[in-house]
């Protein structure tokens, strides 16, 4: 579920960073509107899902996501131009994207030098 949350955050992005631009300087209400309720819902979502996935992919998913899909959306739609170079640069912010959701989570630190994992937080005798 919390993936789900932060891909529709990431969407609500894409839609607050479009209706930023339609909004001209904030002057007009429609648009204006429409970035705020995304904006929140967007922001809320974002931090409902870092309760589970780690800060640092979480962000970049975000980020990710709704970069691509604003591109996407202004080339659809003729506000900018389409290029090869373009589409592949969208096509690795997504593999990049895909590849931090396919890379296992870990709560434990390794250690470079033996490969054994170390414990990031002291255990309760070891306090004091």
């Amino acid at each position: 579920m919390p993936w789900l949350i932060l891909l529709l955050s990431a969407v609500l992005e894409a839609v607050w960073a479009t209706a930023l631009g339609q909004s001209d300087g904030f002057s007009q209400p429609v648009p204006t509107i429409v970035f705020a309720v995304a904006l929140t819902l967007s922001m809320l979502g974002l931090g409902r899902a870092m309760r589970s996935i780690p800060i640092g992919t979480a962000y970049a998913v975000w980020t990710g996501i709704g970069a691509a899909l604003t591109v996407t959306y202004a080339i659809a739609t003729g506000a900018e131009s389409v290029s090869v170079w373009k589409v592949v640069f969208i096509l690795g912010i997504i593999g990049a994207v895909v590849g931090l959701k396919l890379v296992p989570a870990r709560s434990e630190a390794s250690d470079g030098a033996t490969g054994r994992s170390v414990d990031t937080v002291p255990a309760e005798s070891d306090r004091d």
